[in-house]
């Protein structure tokens, strides 16, 4: 798994080990930072939140791509022990936070995030709660772009007030939901 663009493009990234972890396919990153760099918000010097951040592969690529701070949740130990990894190989200790957490039960957030990402295990239905919580603790920008990433043909609608589906793009498995604010730019 490699950065698909920007300043660490070709890198690349370790993954954590077993079925717990599905990273997002390198055509799917690419694809969905593409439509994130042709509309708003711009990535330059934004805060990020990377949900369910297996080996943070979505994070890393909001970083490289020129996000100044990224978020990452992730309650597998595994897992954040990759993320520290590869934050550490990419010389980027600086510009992320690391939470074991449950995305489904944040803490209140330092300051809202203008970019959300969000890939929970496919077919578990943790995507509607964990936006919720993540809505309701304040990690949403009046002005958010959320990315949620589904199974193809997993069901899912805003389970938020104030939030509507703007787009949907399905790559193989993978389906891209994309949730704009309703008062935000």
């Amino acid at each position: 798994m490699r950065i698909v663009a920007g300043r660490h493009r070709g890198r690349v990234l370790q993954a954590p080990s077993g079925p717990q972890t599905r990273p997002t396919a390198d055509r799917v990153r690419e694809a969905l930072f593409n439509i994130i760099a042709h509309g708003a918000p711009s990535l330059a010097g934004e805060r990020v939140l990377d949900a369910f951040a297996g080996s943070g592969a979505l994070g890393f690529e909001a970083l490289s791509r020129g996000a100044g701070h990224v978020t990452f949740m992730e309650s597998d130990g595994a897992a954040l022990a990759v993320i520290f990894a590869n934050a550490k190989k990419l010389g980027v200790l600086d510009q992320v936070t690391v939470q074991r957490l449950d995305a489904t039960k944040p803490p209140k957030a330092p300051t809202p995030c203008r970019l959300v990402l969000m890939d929970p295990p496919y077919k578990s239905g943790l995507a509607r709660p964990a936006l919720a919580a993540l809505q309701a603790q304040g990690w949403l920008a009046a002005d958010a772009l959320v990315v949620v990433e589904v199974a193809a043909g997993e069901p899912f609608a805003s389970p938020v007030a104030g939030l509507a589906i703007a787009d949907e793009r399905t790559y193989g498995a993978a389906r891209l939901v994309f949730l704009r604010a309703l008062g935000g730019a």
